[in-house]
């Protein structure tokens, strides 16, 4: 797909959006449309093509204002997510020994210790997506995972419950969900700032 815009389209599209004030992407793509002349392809493309290229801002039409809704946006999808997760692995760990699913609590329990906790710590430590790029942030998940699990299980063997299945599982995933919390915390306080 082309990326680039001609001057004259380019003119067009800031032309309206500054006519308008501060439009919604479905108000621009329409007044395109109906004063411009475009078709509805080129009226999105070109919007879009305008907001990658950094000349068109866009934002949310209605931003969630406190934790509460950032936790009810889409936004907070990855949390969810990795909640479900978390759940999925522990119960497929302690109910699943029948041969179909226990190939399904190997996988999952792979993922489980060598990717999530360091995956979270990470999300925790650099909130922001730009900080890292994709394979840092899953290099450094795989090596703190590697380095986080035996700590956890270090400290498990001088308390009383000691290292069985019960007592990890269940501290790495609150570890897990601990770090996702404060990821989620740090992500929203960086997401207000941004609206300021």
């Amino acid at each position: 797909m082309r990326r680039d815009l001609s001057e004259d389209a380019e003119k067009l599209v800031i032309q309206v959006a500054n006519s308008i004030g501060n439009p919604g992407i479905p108000e621009l793509v329409e007044k395109l449309i109906k004063d411009k002349g475009l078709k509805y392809r080129d009226a999105a493309r070109a919007v879009y093509v305008l907001w990658k290229q950094g000349v068109l801002e866009l934002s949310e039409p209605k931003p969630p204002s406190n934790l509460t809704g950032y936790v009810l946006s889409l936004r907070s999808l990855w949390f969810w997510t990795i909640t479900a997760l978390v759940a999925l692995t522990t119960f497929i760990v302690f109910y699943a020994v029948a041969p179909p699913l226990i190939y399904m609590r190997y996988v999952l329990g792979s993922i489980f210790i060598l990717y999530l906790p360091g995956s979270m710590l990470i999300e925790a430590l650099y909130p922001r997506g730009e900080d890292l790029e994709s394979l840092e942030r899953l290099a450094l998940s795989i090596g703190l995972s590697l380095a986080v699990v035996p700590l956890i299980g270090l400290i498990l063997n001088y308390t009383p419950w000691g290292i069985r299945l019960t007592p990890i599982v269940t501290s790495l995933a609150t570890f897990t969900e601990t770090m996702a919390v404060l990821a989620l915390v740090r992500k929203y306080r960086y997401y207000r700032l941004n609206l300021k």
